[in-house]
């Protein structure tokens, strides 16, 4: 293994730890209630109240586990890495890492404005960190050879999903909080959309002096 190929590993390895560690942290923000010796109402009742953590909890761990995918789908595009790439990847998973307090916070109060807007806005930032990264990183002559030019672009524009839904959810959730986060339910599609412009542009320009 050359000495470009063993740092770009390093580097991976590093941004799935972090990846990791966040999406554990999810749920020990959700405190098992203490009861006693309580019923079954008294139970039932507390996992009732628990219900905005526990939503959160999931819609967190998908938007992260999304992160995440999209993150491995880039790196192993990748034969080596412009040195450029560090720091957008380092202010990813700095956003990642602060997605347990988002969720927290927003889980805390799930149909206040403040608290949601919060947590789109959290959102919308890791969406453009994301987009940034995926840009620097996906360019010649640091993309494997046998990659084909429709693909890479499709990956390019993949990344503007998830900033879409947040910045959609944030306008929302200025009007009717804790419905905003039914957007973000419509980030897969939105990924799919965007993708396949993406990849219908590149075969347009692909075409383009074939046809002039």
């Amino acid at each position: 293994m050359g000495k470009s190929a063993f740092q770009l590993e390093r580097l991976t390895f590093f941004s799935d730890a972090v990846f990791a560690i966040a999406i554990t942290l999810l749920i020990i923000e959700v405190h098992v209630p203490h009861i006693g010796n309580g019923d079954d109402g008294a139970f039932l009742s507390a996992l009732h109240e628990l219900q905005p953590s526990f939503m959160g909890f999931v819609l967190s761990f998908l938007v992260i586990g999304a992160l995440w995918v999209a993150h491995h789908r880039v790196f192993g595009m990748l034969a080596d890495y412009s040195p450029a790439i560090m720091w957008p990847n380092m202010l990813l998973l700095m956003a990642v890492a602060f997605m347990p307090f988002a969720t927290a916070f927003m889980s805390s109060a799930p149909l206040a404005r403040v608290p949601e807007m919060f947590y789109s806005g959290t959102l919308l930032v890791a969406g453009l960190l994301q987009r940034m990264l995926f840009t620097r990183a996906l360019r010649a002559p640091y993309l494997r050879h046998e990659l084909a030019p429709e693909l890479v672009s499709a990956t390019r524009w993949r990344s503007w999903g998830l900033p879409t839904a947040a910045a959609l959810s944030l306008v929302i959730a200025w009007f009717a909080p804790g419905w905003n986060n039914l957007v973000l339910i419509g980030i897969p599609l939105l990924v799919r959309l965007y993708a396949m412009m993406g990849r219908r542009r590149a075969l347009r320009l692909a075409s383009a002096p074939a046809t002039a």
